[in-house]
């Protein structure tokens, strides 16, 4: 299934890539005439493969923070935030194997793995490169957003799962600085949905939450506090620390380190009975205790109020208490061909506030048949798309960090068209236009080029 809007057909299995549909694991059962139809076993597998061009804008911000000779490279006096992997490069980010069983709607197991992973890893050269991305089981009817649920009903999901106010259908390869910063990664936990009548629904969840963590918002992650910093002397490791904000970070496995959280929500539905036309208006909020550290694979950096503390004594930041808080609301429209997600997230993050906005359109044009191979239609479709996102951050750094773009103000624009070449073929091409502003006041940019072919297995 080529990304964009999720289509129904009578049951909530939802790829975001395309799959390998194996036979059904018992024949359908031959039903009466007037009789409903009975719910069947079906078992999906995929294997999804990406290969990059990157391009990515060489730039370097001084930082006030007073490094010792030899924690740099040699012949620099002070350090820098730099872009983490400059220039032109072609690359491999990822390897995915899904599969799914499922009988009806009312019941699924679904599993995903990643494999390269080269987008997710952070650290980006030390980062796992295996990673359970999904891995739950559903009992109930689970509706996606701006789709009539067909009565009242309840669902209960289980394992490691995707935050339910993410966006699950995006339509370029990156992502923004909401998504980013809020609910990129996947939890390990449960969800629990209500749907009261057609179109209110609630949902509840809890989960090991994310720890908070830094990363460059662009394609690549960027290394920070890699064992290399302190093992060499005076190291100059070929990816730098990025441009990084505070994240939501993910654990690359089932992981209950992380301090519980809990989530409520409550959300409105309307829909034509097709299921091409919709709206969807959701509320919700998160709330967590945050630890002292938590241990992320691959530097010696921890995450939650520990990259708040800084190396030293005068480089905290003016947190206070050990509360996280997040509350937001999403809109997710649909008229045929065209669709909106916008979301805005407002965060107390122990005393830290920030808050953020973004919104994505895109247009899924299906083209007309001129070119054919083997059957199948030579370019089928083409999806421009444009994403605005804002970041703003409502508290100061201390006078000497070695992060001050943990407190910058960002703005981020991605534009890109995917254009679908063949049968479980496209390729996407988008630039990321990142402006923020420094502590001085001025205005930089750190912009990105990227293109990505996705090759999937089986349709």
């Amino acid at each position: 299934m080529a990304p964009g809007r999720l289509r129904r057909r009578g049951c909530i299995l939802v790829f975001l890539s395309a799959t390998i549909c194996a036979p059904a694991l018992h024949a359908q059962t031959a039903a009466e005439p007037d009789a409903e139809p009975q719910p069947q076993w079906r078992t999906r597998f995929g294997l999804e493969v990406k290969a990059n061009y990157r391009d990515s804008q060489e730039n370097r911000f001084p930082v006030p923070y007073q490094f010792e000779p030899v924690q740099l490279p040699v012949g620099q006096t002070r350090g820098f935030e730099e872009t983490v992997d400059a220039g032109r490069h072609y690359e491999f980010s990822n390897v995915a194997l899904l599969g799914t069983v499922a009988r009806g709607d009312l019941f699924a197991v679904h599993v995903k793995v990643d494999l390269i992973d080269l987008h997710d890893r952070n650290p980006t050269s030390t980062g796992q490169k295996a990673d359970v991305d999904e891995a739950w089981v559903r009992l109930g009817r689970e509706v996606p957003p701006a789709t009539l649920a067909p009565g009242s009903g309840v669902y209960v999901k289980l394992g490691k799962i995707a935050k339910f106010e993410r966006q699950n259908d995006r339509h370029l390869e990156s992502y923004g600085l909401v998504s980013t910063a809020f609910n990129r990664f996947e939890e390990t936990g449960g969800e629990v949905g209500a749907h009261l009548g057609r179109h209110l629904y609630l949902k509840a969840r809890a989960a090991a939450g994310n720890p908070v963590f830094l990363r460059d918002p662009n394609a690549l992650a960027g290394d920070n506090g890699t064992p290399e910093d302190l093992r060499l002397p005076n190291p100059d490791p070929d990816l730098k620390s990025g441009v990084p904000i505070l994240y939501n970070a993910h654990f690359a496995n089932f992981n209950l380190d992380g301090k519980l959280e809990t989530g409520v929500g409550i959300g409105w539905r309307f829909a034509d009975e097709g299921g091409r036309n919709g709206l969807d208006l959701f509320a919700w909020g998160n709330r967590r205790k945050l630890a002292d550290t938590v241990k992320i694979h691959g530097t010696f950096y921890g995450g939650d109020l520990d990259i708040l503390s800084g190396p030293k004594a005068d480089t905290v930041f003016a947190y206070t208490g050990d509360d996280k808080r997040e509350t937001g609301g999403n809109v997710w429209l649909y008229l045929g061909g065209f669709s909106f997600f916008g979301q805005y997230v407002a965060q107390d993050l122990a005393g830290l506030k920030r808050d953020g906005m973004e919104g994505e359109a895109s247009w899924r044009l299906d083209l007309p048949l001129i070119w054919g191979i083997g059957g199948r239609q030579l370019f089928t479709y083409v999806a421009p798309a444009v994403r605005w996102s804002r970041l703003d951050n409502h508290f100061r750094n201390p006078k000497e960090t070695p992060t001050p773009s943990f407190s910058w103000d960002w703005d981020k624009v991605d534009s890109g068209v995917r254009l679908g070449l063949w049968e479980g073929l496209d390729l996407t091409v988008e630039y990321a236009a990142n402006k923020f502003i420094l502590a001085s006041g001025a205005k930089r940019h750190n912009d990105e080029l990227l293109a990505t072919l996705r090759w999937e297995i089986g349709r």
